[in-house]
């Protein structure tokens, strides 16, 4: 297994509230192997945020499959920690920093391997003095475990053509930090969903506020990236949100201890697109594999792998390899993940064309419909655009005013930033690629007032403007924390991420 973070864990970043079932088919005896999940969901609730109240929803009136009943909040990280450790134990060798730069294909197409562990360029691309050669790993079978937005997975669904048979993949950005409240402000096991304010009833996405143990909270905020408005600033209506009087009140006397963003998958069932092709497949994320109104896919990304392994066990015990295994597509579509995300593959859409609204009313009605009848009344419904088609030109917007950050509650991107811990070796090259390096000021900046300026949730990009000189686009890649937002919401899609030298990018240690 070849991990591009500085260890198993430091590129995690997930809300977390676990549903166990993928943990249980996989190591049913996880607690008595001491695994790090200890803190149970006690309390669930969910609320209508304006911005000086709120009004809390019945969980009565929310589809079962809602309920956190029998989850746990986590720190997915710390989980992938200590699975590293049970796969060692079966003898699987694992190798950190070890970024895929390349995949490598055979003389009949089919994907035969990676390479990896290529360090020491310079920026320009050339090698550097202490240059050292990727190694290439070839495999029977290459299993390709990227999160959301994968730059290999990306390459390979346009070679195979593997989305010919699926809507377009949707995403939101997600953004959390992590708290250390006052003890009478803390209520281990607490589980809150929000929506409404700050984003309003224009704009889909919402909170998460998980009370785990040590007095530590986590606090997140995702913002559907259909968005229409270019003047949207993601991040800082997470800033925003943390200003509401429930949550500043539970905030209040704690410290921010860590921050990290990541993009989310949202397409579901319609999404995905084929999942396996020549020589490998797509697990998890890389396939879409997140349940969006649940805002849970680790339990999917499990159920995926272990399809995934039944599927290329039975094909060597046959005397296969490098071929496609359709067993595994089948599985993940009939199986479990397929039963998960088929009752919620309506709520996207709706929220889409309805606002959040009226598509929490039609996507409740609809998950209830398909619990109790097992059908649904809308069948299944498209996304229609991608999110950066979605994107509309400035001039039929009004910048937003932000407040500025106050450092107790809010805080700025960059400062946020260095409690990713994020770090890239700055004399190689820069790692998000631009297809036309003219665009981001001719067309960007001209029509849309370069978005990129505010989607990106760590700083990366900006627009300089010097006296007497045009506007310079500048990429400072040192702070990006991989979260593909770039990659998915560019409006000429323009930009694409692809991995920096191995280790390189944030460490996360409990996200």
């Amino acid at each position: 297994m070849l991990e591009k973070g500085s260890e198993v864990g430091a590129h995690i970043l997930s809300g977390a509230v676990l549903d166990p079932s993928g943990l249980n088919a996989l190591i049913p005896d996880w607690k008595e192997r001491g695994a790090p999940i200890n803190t149970a969901v006690k309390e669930d609730n969910f609320y209508m945020l304006g911005e000086a109240g709120q009004i809390r929803l019945p969980n009565m009136i929310m589809p079962p499959l809602m309920n956190n009943h029998g989850n746990y909040i986590v720190s997915m990280g710390n989980v992938c920690r200590w699975l590293a450790e049970q796969a060692e134990a079966l003898g699987v060798e694992i190798f950190p920093g070890m970024a895929c730069s390349e995949l490598i294909y055979a003389d009949d197409g089919a994907l035969k391997g990676v390479v990896a562990g290529e360090f020491g360029k310079n920026a320009d691309g050339t090698p550097g003095d202490g240059y050292e050669p990727g190694m290439e790993l070839h495999g029977k079978y290459v299993f390709l475990s990227e999160g959301v937005r994968g730059s290999l997975a990306k390459e390979v669904i346009a070679k195979y053509n593997l989305s010919a048979n699926c809507d377009v993949p949707k995403f939101g950005i997600g953004m959390k930090e992590i708290w250390e409240v006052k003890p009478e402000n803390h209520n281990q096991g607490e589980v809150t969903h929000t929506m409404g304010w700050p984003l309003g009833l224009k704009n889909s996405g919402g909170s998460f506020i998980y009370h785990l143990e040590n007095n530590q909270v986590y606090v997140g905020y995702i913002v559907d990236l259909n968005y229409k408005n270019p003047y949207l600033f993601p991040y800082m209506e997470f800033q925003r949100l943390k200003h509401h009087p429930k949550i500043a009140k539970m905030l209040e006397g704690g410290k921010r201890i860590a921050y990290g963003a990541r993009a989310v998958t949202k397409g579901g069932l319609q999404s995905i697109p084929q999942s396996a092709f020549p020589g490998g497949v797509l697990l998890g994320c890389s396939a879409g594999l997140v349940n969006l109104p649940r805002i849970k896919g680790n339990h999917n990304a499990m159920h995926s792998g272990i399809a995934a392994a039944e599927a290329a066990h039975t094909a060597l015990q046959n005397g296969q390899s490098g071929d496609m295994l359709v067993a595994y597509d089948t599985a993940l579509r009939q199986g479990p993940v397929g039963k998960d995300l088929k009752k919620v593959r309506n709520v996207a859409p709706l929220n889409a064309r309805f606002g959040p609204l009226g598509g929490l009313a039609l996507g409740g009605f609809d998950m209830w419909f398909q619990t109790l009848l097992g059908f649904s009344l809308f069948g299944t419904l498209k996304h229609g655009k991608s999110d950066a088609q979605s994107t509309q030109e400035a001039s039929k917007h009004q910048p937003i005013d932000y407040p500025k950050p106050d450092g107790k509650l809010s805080f700025d991107r960059l400062t946020n930033v260095s409690f990713a811990m994020t770090n890239h070796e700055e004399s190689q090259p820069v790692h998000l690629k631009l297809a036309d390096a003219s665009i981001p000021i001719s067309v960007n900046l001209a029509k849309f007032a370069e978005p990129a300026q505010r989607y990106c949730p760590a700083g990366v990009y900006e627009v300089v403007h010097e006296t007497d000189k045009d506007p310079r686009f500048v990429i400072n890649f040192q702070n990006c924390v991989h979260c593909k937002t770039c990659d998915i919401k560019d409006p000429s899609e323009n930009i694409t991420w692809v991995t920096p030298q191995g280790g390189d990018g944030p460490n996360y240690p409990n996200m």
